[in-house]
């Protein structure tokens, strides 16, 4: 249920009402019983909490920095000689190429 915003036509007292969307709207300012109006506004935004809603939520800290995991497992060397990961495979891929010569 929708929190309405009103204000009196008289003191200009501003007060808000729990009401459900198909109650009519309050006519009465509970402080001096005068003719009340519903204010119109644009409502509250969507409010996204919690992990991932960011692009960097999916990726690890090392590869969100170089991008290296959006290289292929070979070319993660040459994309970031820096990322960890990276460094890595190429240290896997170097004893490998080694023990098959």
């Amino acid at each position: 249920m929708p929190t309405y915003e009103y204000e009196c036509k008289e003191c200009r007292h501003h007060f808000e009402a729990f009401q459900s969307m198909s109650d009519k709207p309050l006519d009465e300012c509970p402080k001096c019983g005068s003719e009340a109006r519903r204010l119109i506004f644009g409502g509250a935004g969507v409010i996204f909490k919690g992990s991932g809603f960011y692009v960097t939520d999916r990726k690890g800290a090392s590869s969100a920095a170089c991008g290296a995991s959006s290289a292929a497992p070979a070319d993660k060397a040459a994309a970031c000689a820096q990322c960890p990961a990276a460094s890595a495979s190429s240290e896997s891929q170097k004893s490998a190429l080694a023990a098959s010569a």
